[in-house]
């Protein structure tokens, strides 16, 4: 049975089992599965082991750092790790003359590393987080550990995949219209995208500023938590960060009494996959159960991707200008979609964004969270995304609708495991609260994964079902 980082970090502190233990058994794991999945595009074993040994020797010597001290983990590879390169699964960044390797951690990985988090490498992903299958990459596609011949969803795919698989217990993963909670869904793992600015993106490679946010990756929500509590400590330097609300792990298991869940029917309900249709209303009852008083509500919901296209060509110009042929054709294509937008439609864009930022607060006057699906339809098949490349663009933005609107608005958003189809693939579950209002969130999430039982579930290739 996998243990959470909850229940680890208690054997940790123990002394029943060993950071360098710990961190053996993920790297073998990795070498073993790894070339199955291609989650990984680096991996730091010999840091590492040398991490694990150094938190060997604080736990044992009553230096504990907090839950996640001798705890592996991945990083996806968008985020900087001093020492060690960042490709963003590009050519652009991956050629021996143009590796980009930083002198110093991204503000999320300090704080994971000054947390006693061991970082175990960098994890594979859709190129420059521009898609949402992770099948654009220089290093090859990510496979989905519950069938290898489906994709793991993106662009946060080699990080949710590798949790699914456990080839670390955690990973950390960045969501701009969906990465971190569509390949949750997929892989059958918790994905968490907190409120924009809470975690900082200093040392991330942006894909589009205003909409990028950082997240953790897990094995349950309960760890979500603990990780994203390490994770948001306001950075001053972070031109989007804001001031986190005060520690909410000790409130975390004190569902409300009371909790009003909104169900936005139109445009998040349209032309589901029946199974997953089916999982969703089962959802509902659960949630039903737990004395949720469910109402149907209507949001006005924004789809304009203007603003995303200009400030993703904003970043990757000049590159374009020097270097086109180095990324793959799929992304250059994404990227020039923006390179015509001018200056009044970005700034039009801009005002909208914050007109819906303000305007998605007043439906949490009536409503305390939403619910949806988190993907409509069930990971597609790599042979025939293959056999059709015309058919993948149009299958991310069906894969992407749910999630996107939630990126739009900048508030919190998990996908949590909500079932199974009868080909025995994950279905996603996603809820959203109110801007700075995680807490209810985590616990209406806590309290649903307590009442079912889809997160105890592993696929065959991890050996731990």
């Amino acid at each position: 049975m996998l243990l959470s980082i909850n229940e680890l970090s208690l054997k940790l502190r123990n002394r029943e089992i060993s950071p360098v233990e710990l961190t053996h058994d993920c790297l073998a794991r990795i070498e073993k599965l790894n070339p199955a999945l291609n989650a990984y595009i680096t991996v730091t074993a010999e840091s590492a082991l040398e991490r694990a040994r150094q938190a060997e020797w604080e736990i044992y010597h009553g230096k504990h750092l907090g839950p996640l001290h001798g705890i592996p983990i991945g990083i996806k590879d968008i985020i900087d790790v001093a020492g060690v390169r960042t490709t963003a699964a590009s050519g652009q960044f991956s050629s021996p003359a143009k590796d980009r390797i930083p002198t110093e951690d991204a503000e999320v990985v300090r704080r994971l590393r000054a947390g006693g988090a061991i970082i175990l490498g960098k994890q594979n992903m859709h190129e420059f987080a521009y898609g949402g299958s992770s099948m654009t990459s220089f290093f090859g596609e990510v496979h989905n550990p519950w069938d290898t011949k489906r994709i793991a969803g993106g662009s946060s795919g080699g990080s949710a995949a590798s949790v699914a698989a456990s080839l670390g217990y955690a990973a950390v993963g960045t969501d701009t219209a969906g990465s971190i909670r569509l390949p949750a869904a997929y892989c059958g793992v918790v994905g968490l995208k907190p409120t924009f600015g809470r975690v900082s993106t200093r040392g991330v490679v942006p894909l589009a500023s205003s909409y990028d946010h950082v997240g953790p990756i897990t094995n349950s929500v309960y760890d979500a938590a603990l990780m994203l509590q390490v994770m948001s400590l306001y950075d001053s330097l972070d031109p989007c960060g804001n001031p986190p609300p005060p520690s909410f792990v000790s409130a975390f298991d004190e569902y409300p009494a009371k909790i009003r869940i909104g169900i936005p029917r139109a445009f998040f309900f349209d032309d589901l996959d029946p199974e997953i249709a089916a999982a969703i209303e089962k959802a509902i009852d659960i949630f039903r159960k737990l004395n949720a008083e469910i109402r149907d509500i209507k949001l006005e919901v924004p789809t304009d991707r203007t603003l995303a296209s200009a400030e993703a060509y904003a970043y990757h110009k000049s590159f374009v200008e020097h270097s086109p042929g180095l990324y793959q054709p799929a992304t250059l294509a994404r990227i020039q979609s923006g390179a015509n937008l001018d200056a009044q439609e970005a700034l039009r864009a801009s005002r909208e964004l914050q007109a819906s930022r303000h305007d998605i607060q007043e439906i949490f006057s009536d409503v305390d969270l939403l619910l949806t699906p988190t993907v409509p339809i069930p990971p597609p098949q790599i042979a025939e995304l293959k056999a059709n490349p015309d058919t993948l663009r149009p299958q991310e933005i069906i894969m992407l609708r749910n999630t996107r609107p939630f990126n739009v608005w900048g508030i919190p958003a998990i996908s949590v495991p909500g079932g199974f189809t009868k080909d025995g693939l994950p279905i996603g579950l996603q809820l959203a609260s109110a801007p700075w209002h995680g807490i209810v969130l985590l616990q209406a999430a806590n309290a649903y994964e307590q009442a079912t039982e889809w997160h105890k579930k592993r696929p065959e290739l991890a050996g731990t079902t």
